[in-house]
C-alpha cells in the first residue's frame, strides 16, 4: 500500500474502497476533519483507519527548541554571558551608541514583549523603538547585568515551555494578532536573539582587549 505523506492533520488509509469526492487506492490524505468525516460516512467496502499525524509536529517542536536554545550554528546565551566580564558591561565602545548591558537589556525587553504577545490578549507592547531599549544614560552595572540575565533566562524558558506544550497550536493565528502564529513568534525570538548574541560576542572581544 502506498502512502502519501503531508503535513495535514489526518491521514485516511483506504483498503479496497471507492470513495467520493475522489477515488483513491492506498492512502488518502485529507485537509481537515470535515473531509475525513465525509469519507467515513461514505465508505463502501473495506475499512478506513483515521489517526492523528503527530510525528511531524513533535519534530518541529524539537527543532524549534534547538534554535531557541542556540548552540548549533552559533553560541548559546549561557555561553555568552558566562564568558562576558560583567564588570565591563558598562564600557562604552567608540563608534557604538550602546553598551553591552544596554544590548542585553534590549534583548530581554524584545523577548519579553514577544512572549507576552503570544499568550496575553491584554498585553500592551512598548513604544517602538524607544520602549525596547533602556535610557541612553543608563549604562549598566554588574548587578543590572545579572538581573537582566536572570529575567532573560526566565522568559526564554517560558517561551520554550509554550512551544513544547502539545496543547499549543503552532500554526493557529493568535486571536488578538494580525495573522501571527506561535511558530512565527518563536522563530522571531530565536532570530532576534541570535543576531544580538553576535553583536555581544564582538563587543566582548573589544572590551576584553581594551581592559
Amino acid at each position: 500500500m502506498q502512502r502519501t505523506e503531508t503535513s495535514n492533520l489526518f491521514l485516511i488509509e483506504v483498503r479496497n474502497s471507492s470513495l467520493e469526492p475522489r477515488r483513491c487506492q492506498g492512502a488518502c490524505v485529507v485537509d481537515d476533519v470535515r473531509a475525513a468525516e465525509y469519507l467515513l460516512r461514505n465508505k463502501r467496502e473495506g475499512r478506513i483507519i483515521m489517526r492523528e499525524k503527530d510525528d511531524n509536529d513533535q519534530s518541529l517542536r524539537k527543532h524549534l527548541l534547538q534554535v531557541l536554545r542556540g548552540g548549533s550554528a552559533h553560541l548559546s546565551f549561557d555561553d555568552l554571558v558566562n564568558s562576558f566580564p560583567a564588570d565591563l558591561c558598562n564600557r562604552q565602545i567608540e563608534g557604538l551608541p550602546y553598551t553591552a548591558w544596554q544590548v542585553l537589556e534590549h534583548m530581554r525587553i524584545a523577548q519579553w514583549d514577544i512572549l507576552e504577545f503570544s499568550r496575553d490578549a491584554d498585553h500592551i507592547e512598548p513604544e517602538f523603538p524607544k520602549g525596547y531599549w533602556p535610557e541612553p544614560d543608563e549604562l549598566g552595572t554588574p548587578a543590572l547585568w545579572q538581573k537582566t540575565v536572570d529575567e532573560f533566562r526566565k522568559d526564554l524558558h517560558e517561551m520554550e515551555a509554550l512551544v513544547e506544550d502539545a496543547a499549543t497550536d503552532l500554526y493557529a493565528r493568535i486571536p488578538h494578532g494580525a495573522g501571527q502564529t506561535i511558530l512565527r513568534e518563536a522563530l522571531l525570538v530565536a532570530d532576534h536573539n541570535a543576531y544580538h548574541l553576535g553583536v555581544l560576542a564582538v563587543m566582548a572581544r573589544i572590551v576584553k582587549a581594551g581592559s
